[in-house]
């Protein structure tokens, strides 16, 4: 099971489409009783996992604030995750969806430890440069083309920390500025407010729910 402990601290490391996260998530929460769940969420991207059928969108309107190239990958990604969603049968999000619904249910705080979503897109729309958009587009486009892929992985599972950090060095080549926003950037704002939690409430068991490419990062900066 991707869990890690730290103190009063229990990282669960999930992939937001995966069968094998909502179980986990779901295990975890009911073993540990925390008195905290954290998670890899913010106000806007919670709202939007609660109001699916009545989703506040970023639309076009919103590419001012955002930016255009911040609103294009944002797009992008959401409709690659979609997708491979719909190929599993898991809606994006439901790791941390189910996550919010426990601690609600078993009267557990919930704290969002992530930036503001419309932050990153800003800092994106900034440092990514075109180059790299122009190779995220083409490997989406040719990806179902290709008869053998580079990377093999069960999609309901997730994947292995060797996997993982493979793909996460791949990113740092491929898409310095993709990585710099995306994942490291964010890691050093979770980390902190995860930190802060743990200070703040040193007695208190937390939970948190975090994509698995984040964990060990966070781990090494707490």
């Amino acid at each position: 099971m991707p869990k890690m402990k730290y103190k009063s601290l229990t990282l669960i490391g999930t992939s937001h489409i995966a069968q094998q996260s909502i179980d986990d998530v779901t295990k975890v929460i009911l073993e540990e009783k925390p008195a905290i769940v954290a998670l890899e969420l913010d106000k806007k991207r919670l709202y939007a996992l609660l109001h699916q059928d009545q989703e506040q969108k970023i639309g076009w309107k919103d590419i001012r604030r955002i930016g255009f190239k911040g609103f294009v990958f944002l797009k992008i990604g959401a409709w690659a995750e979609k997708k491979l969603g719909n190929r599993v049968g898991v809606f994006p999000g439901a790791d941390m969806l189910t996550a919010y619904h426990l601690a609600k249910k078993h009267k557990i705080k919930v704290f969002l430890i992530d930036q503001d979503i419309e932050v990153t897109l800003k800092a994106l729309s900034k440092k990514i440069s075109w180059k790299e958009k122009g190779i995220f587009v083409w490997e989406l486009l040719t990806i179902s083309f290709r008869k053998k892929q580079k990377y093999q992985f069960d999609l309901t599972k997730v994947p292995s920390k060797k996997l993982i950090k493979e793909l996460i060095e791949e990113t740092k080549q491929k898409y310095p500025n993709i990585y710099e926003v995306l994942i490291k950037q964010r890691n050093y704002v979770l980390a902190k407010n995860l930190s802060d939690l743990m200070r703040k409430l040193p007695e208190e068991k937390i939970v948190a729910v975090i994509g698995a490419g984040h964990e060990e990062e966070i781990i090494a900066l707490i």
